[in-house]
């Protein structure tokens, strides 16, 4: 027999002892940890540096638009709806859109559109690699977009900066893809809670749309990142939450019930809305002209309605505010409703940049305070309050439309701090939820991506090969042979009992395992018959132990390119099985018909047949008495 390294007295390559022993366990652990603190690190730098971007974009944001529609050069926030242009305000928003149509031809295209999806398509099939242009490209578009009348909300450009900022920071350090991506959504989510003050949200939404998973190495930094912007927008910003509204009481059932009715009528419309928004993109992918001037077309038609609507144009978050109040008439929550989605969506078809989160929740609360209004009327006992009503459908469009359900329901606690609206938020959010599932295949953030061919994640499930062992997957009854015998009686004992497999795992004497040999190798005619299987074994050693998840073997046979592995037993070490990826294929179909399975496992006709017989034995026994 060769001379081998041994450790416990198992042959093992020295490749093996990098991957099996404990103490080299114990370093990669500790070198993991390490790993998640320097990417802890980058996070809460990435999140410092965005909440002084997003506090420059807000300022660029009023910059643009004082100049735009006063003339005057301020910092400070003055609404586009008290201005005196008169017709000339309609040509403002196309002006905006003329510039950003040549900075996204001469600068970068993909400063074009809303920055979440975008952002989704580099972390699905670009490694999370953003160009770094997009950093400041992004947020001087997006404020020349908003600044001149464009009805997006600062949140979507923040959110693409930070991923951008994430990312390019992430491609200057030697780290993984996966790592990128954390730093890509930490710094996305960190310009959310730096705008709006809602770090928990913030955390549900990299859950949700960016991250696709939910595990210590990136909930960690994200949730680092969302403190780190949160407390920017305590430092940089007005205190107190975003959108103040009075009080809220402790809704009735019955009150409950007709929110819940509420959050179904939303998810209806939150469904034309998505559709609404992309016939119009689909529209403009017909014009006879360049992309170029798209924004410009578009900025046209937002003149336009902002001409009728002023209140349409800009930011509004000074909407929302309002429409939560209560107090606003019913006239003008139906205008804002109606001609705030025909801007929006008309604008954002055209491809000119800006965000969703905020005209979602305008249009959604509009609606909200309009059914909520209407349920009044007709049932003045429903115990229902308009501002409820308005925060409640704020909420469930943005979950129908989006499907960031947790999100969704935690945005409006933080950004409100109403802590009765709990329930409501809850039941109304479930109910959009649920027919946007039922009803859409896409999102208003998936479906740009899903027309490229990219396939977004809709549920986040532990990995099903992590939670099977080894030693449930092999068949103890594999071929083991020992390594001593030869060629010959190796042929002879196969010709006498044939097999599937293509390789053989061998043995020495003591059942330690010597090494695995080829089938086909046994075959060549080359080869003396009186040649030991030791000789032609495989030098490349590599083993599994039965107490392994089959998701370890999967990533030691991909490493090692391994068709084979042979299991040890944890308690003697002995060979007791070879595990191939026929016996993973296996486990893994048997895990998905187990989960697919839907089988009553308590018969209540069986049930009722067992209290009959116990009956009459009962009877029985008293007449027999």
């Amino acid at each position: 027999m060769k001379n081998s390294t041994h450790q416990n007295g198992i042959p093992i390559s020295p490749s093996l002892t990098d991957i099996e022993t404990e103490e080299k366990q114990v370093k990669k652990t500790y070198f993991q940890k390490g790993r998640l603190i320097r990417v802890s690190v980058f996070a809460v730098v990435v999140a410092a540096a965005i909440s002084l971007i997003a506090k420059l974009l807000v300022a660029l944001i009023n910059l643009v638009t004082n100049i735009s529609f006063y003339g005057s050069f301020n910092l400070n926030f003055h609404s586009p709806a008290g201005n005196h242009l008169g017709l000339w305000v309609i040509i403002v928003p196309a002006i905006g859109g003329v510039i950003v149509g040549l900075m996204a031809l001469y600068g970068s295209k993909a400063i074009r559109g809303h920055g979440i999806p975008e952002a989704m398509e580099q972390i699905l099939v670009n490694q999370s690699k953003i160009k770094p242009s997009i950093t400041f490209l992004k947020p001087i578009s997006s404020a020349i977009a908003i600044g001149t009348g464009g009805p997006f909300g600062a949140e979507g450009p923040i959110i693409a900066t930070g991923g951008a900022l994430g990312s390019t920071l992430g491609q200057l350090f030697k780290i993984t893809s996966s790592e990128r991506k954390v730093i890509l959504a930490a710094g996305a989510t960190a310009g959310m809670a730096a705008i709006f003050g809602t770090p928990i949200a913030a955390i549900f939404l990299a859950i949700e749309l960016l991250l696709f998973e939910f595990s210590p190495k990136s909930i960690i930094p994200v949730a680092l990142a969302c403190i780190t912007g949160a407390a920017g927008h305590h430092l940089l910003f007005e205190p107190g939450p975003v959108f103040a509204m009075p009080d809220l009481a402790m809704p009735s059932n019955i009150a409950l019930a007709w929110y819940s009715f509420l959050g179904i009528v939303i998810g209806f419309v939150s469904l034309g809305l998505t559709k609404i928004v992309y016939l119009i993109e689909d529209a403009f992918e017909e014009l006879p002209v360049h992309w170029m001037w798209w924004p410009a077309i578009g900025g046209l038609a937002v003149g336009i309605i902002g001409y009728f609507a002023p209140h349409t144009l800009g930011v509004g978050y000074d909407n929302i505010t309002g429409i939560l109040s209560g107090n606003w008439p019913l006239t003008l929550i139906c205008s804002l409703c109606l001609f705030k989605f025909l801007s929006w969506a008309i604008a954002l078809g055209s491809g000119t940049s800006g965000g969703t989160l905020a005209p979602l929740l305008t249009i959604g609360g509009a609606a909200g305070a309009i059914i909520g209004t209407f349920i009044l009327r007709e049932f003045p006992g429903s115990g229902i309050s308009i501002p409820m009503a308005a925060l409640v459908g704020m909420s469930a469009m943005f979950a129908g439309a989006s499907r960031a359900y947790l999100t969704s329901i935690v945005f409006a606690l933080e950004a409100t701090m109403q802590s009765h609206a709990l329930l409501p938020l809850l039941a109304a959010c479930t109910a959009s939820y649920l027919i946007s599932f039922l009803l859409m295949e896409n999102t208003i953030m998936t479906e740009k991506i899903a027309r490229r061919g990219v396939f977004t994640p809709n549920s986040y499930q532990p990995d099903s090969l992590q939670k099977i062992s080894v030693a449930q997957a092999i068949k103890h009854e594999q071929v083991i042979l020992n390594s001593g015998i030869t060629i010959k009686e190796a042929k002879d004992w196969l010709s006498a009992n044939p097999v599937q497999e293509s390789y053989l795992i061998t043995v020495n004497d003591e059942n330690e395992f010597t090494g695995t040999v080829k089938i086909t190798d046994i075959y060549q005619e080359k080869l003396n018959p009186e040649t030991t299987l030791e000789k032609i074994a495989k030098e490349n050693r590599i083993w599994v132990k039965d107490s392994a998840s089959l998701s370890q073997a999967v990533a030691l046979m991909a490493k090692q390119n391994a068709e084979v592995l042979p299991v040890l037993s944890t308690s003697n070490h002995q060979v007791i099985g070879v595990l191939s990826y026929r016996d993973i294929i296996a486990s893994y179909s048997s895990q998905l018909e187990e989960n697919e399975d839907a089988t009553a496992h308590i018969s209540l006709k069986r049930k009722r047949l067992k209290m009959l017989i116990r009956g009459k034995k009962a009877i029985n026994r008293k007449t027999s008495v």
